[in-house]
């Protein structure tokens, strides 16, 4: 086959980044959770009561999946329990703006 006849395939696939950025927030409750730790580290059961709507374990799933995609770090304390405290990465920082213009835009618009 000569290559002035070639026709690549059609994409199955087309990367987008808005898609990356959802991929990476996770479900319904990663906003609600990145809210929170906007204002600073906090404690598992400090999330639990500031998001009274969200279950132990999708908290625990939320907070799992913003760790895995290195938005946030879990920092663990050897006490009797033990204590567990998550605080925003630079990376997870960095969606401070992205957020806040999605609430200014609620405001406006809803």
């Amino acid at each position: 086959m000569s290559s002035n006849n070639y026709i690549p395939k059609t994409p199955c696939v087309i990367a987008c980044d808005i898609e990356k950025t959802l991929e990476v927030l996770g479900g319904k409750w990663a906003f609600l959770v990145l809210r929170e730790l906007f204002g600073g580290t906090k404690r598992f059961g400090e999330l639990q009561r500031s998001i009274p709507a969200v279950s132990p374990r999708a908290l625990t799933t939320t907070l799992r999946h913003l760790e895995e995609k290195g938005v946030l770090k879990r920092q663990v304390f050897p006490t009797v329990p033990v204590t567990v405290e998550y605080t925003l990465t630079p990376k997870g920082e960095d969606l401070h703006r992205i957020i806040k213009e999605m609430k200014l835009w609620a405001a406006k618009w809803t």
